[in-house]
């Protein structure tokens, strides 16, 4: 298995990596319910696993690649944002994460709000930047009850300035901190709850233009995640290689 590893949530996005990734499959297998695709592509190689849905499966897979050897996991889903200036396709990269779910708890930690290295998430955000991306970091909150998104439970999340809503990232932290790997998260906003007034946008053209463009931030910057987070890659490096790609993909 390859050090890195992608965890796609949605079988749209998994279809996505497929077209942008053509006749580049070197294996694939089943795993739970996902599936499991190594690709290699012109300076990448890396495992591909989804779809998935919530924390318990979510940590399946993970822990399946850990043994299997993966290092470097970057999970990619969808999420509704909690905030009035986050909108439709923009994309958020989790610091932080309030669990609500129940796979978290079984992995005890010193640290009671575990997250992803700092180099990690500056690495994602001069990828998305470089994709013309409105991005954002933050805390997120992780739930396994989305019908349970209560006026009252989205109003205190709002006014403590969490992003946005998803079911898996707490738990892939916990997991990842547990574990010793590093994980990062990206989540695109699908929908907006700020206002109280559900609006989905999984068919505006912001969303899809935007899930579009993870193949291309992933090729980007995915060759540079071992040795960014190992500490032998400026951030000058950073930008140059993602605007390399960024060019090549315009070309």
């Amino acid at each position: 298995m390859p050090p890195l590893a992608l965890l796609v949530f949605t079988p749209q996005d998994i279809d996505c990596f497929k077209r942008s990734f053509p006749a580049r499959e070197k294996h694939s297998a089943r795993m739970f319910l996902a599936e499991i695709h190594t690709v290699a592509a012109p300076g990448i190689e890396f495992a591909m696993a989804g779809p998935m849905l919530g924390a318990p499966q979510a940590v399946l897979v993970l822990e399946k690649l850990v043994a299997l050897g993966v290092r470097y996991v970057l999970a990619l889903g969808w999420c509704g944002s909690l905030q009035p200036h986050l909108r439709i396709g923009d994309v958020v990269l989790p610091e932080r994460a309030v669990s609500e779910e129940g796979t978290s708890t079984h992995y005890p930690l010193e640290d009671a709000n575990p997250g992803p290295r700092e180099g990690f998430l500056d690495l994602l955000g001069n990828g998305f930047e470089q994709a013309a991306c409105a991005c954002f970091q933050g805390t997120v909150w992780s739930t396994d009850a989305p019908y349970r998104e209560t006026v009252s439970k989205v109003l205190a999340y709002r006014e403590q300035k969490v992003l946005a809503v998803d079911m898996e990232t707490s738990a892939l932290f916990a997991v990842s901190a547990f574990r010793n790997i590093d994980l990062a998260v990206a989540l695109v906003v699908s929908d907006e709850l700020s206002t109280l007034q559900w609006r989905h946008g999984f068919r505006d053209e912001a969303f899809q233009e935007t899930r579009e463009k993870l193949p291309f931030v992933v090729q980007a910057v995915g060759p540079l995640v071992p040795s960014c987070l190992g500490g032998h890659l400026s951030p000058a490096r950073i930008a140059s290689r993602a605007g390399e790609s960024d060019a090549d993909r315009k070309g």
